[in-house]
């Protein structure tokens, strides 16, 4: 009986053996939360239409990010923090985004952040650009798949094809906060360069889009 054991478990050896060699595969180091993989490490998905999906959602780690989508509402009411919750004070993005008649956003938004005292923040967010997203680009609540379709048509996106969005997502100073939002603040994952890369090689691979 000990001897059937010993061949049976020496014969699971042999197999397991076998299967690590017959494997040609290198398995993919882990990547931090806090990092985004290169677009290199895509090379192994031959299927063209999957590799570009699996790069979009990629890059959507860093467009999902409340740090980005707190500005994309489809209510008009800017979101803050990462659990998301309705901008304190009650504000909205008004007719173009910067807010309504009286209380514009750079009442409080500056073009660097604004240091504060005695609050749970280090600062008050500040760019040059700050604005609201307009409604048609309204992210929260979206899975990445509709973000995908909105982002591919021009009649909601603003009127960009997509050279232009790769533009935008790599090198938009407004986008490029979302990886320097200050002390007291997670920022999106990875760096805004490797952010455009993954953008670049979604587009070359046919900009194909997740599932809605």
């Amino acid at each position: 009986m000990r001897c059937h054991r010993f061949v049976l478990l020496l014969s699971c050896g042999v197999v397991a053996l076998a299967g690590c060699r017959g494997s040609t595969r290198a398995p993919e180091a882990p990547v931090s939360p806090e990092a985004l993989r290169p677009v290199a490490s895509f090379s192994n998905i031959e299927n063209k239409q999957a590799r570009s999906v699996a790069l979009f959602l990629e890059a959507g780690r860093v467009m999902a990010h409340p740090r980005c989508t707190n500005c994309h509402p489809a209510d008009g009411r800017p979101r803050q923090g990462m659990e998301q919750h309705a901008h304190v004070p009650a504000v909205v993005g008004g007719t173009d985004g910067h807010g309504p008649p009286g209380l514009p956003c750079t009442s409080c938004h500056q073009a660097t952040n604004t240091p504060t005292v005695g609050a749970t923040v280090a600062s008050i967010p500040g760019n040059p650009k700050w604005a609201l997203a307009p409604v048609e680009m309204a992210w929260v609540g979206r899975s990445l798949g509709a973000i995908c379709e909105q982002l591919k048509d021009p009649k909601r996106n603003g009127g960009k094809d997509l050279a232009a969005l790769q533009h935008h997502m790599a090198k938009d100073e407004l986008v490029g906060w979302g990886w320097n939002p200050g002390p007291g603040r997670q920022p999106v994952p990875g760096t805004q360069a490797a952010f455009g890369e993954l953008f670049q090689a979604w587009v070359d691979s046919g900009a194909y889009c997740p599932a809605p």
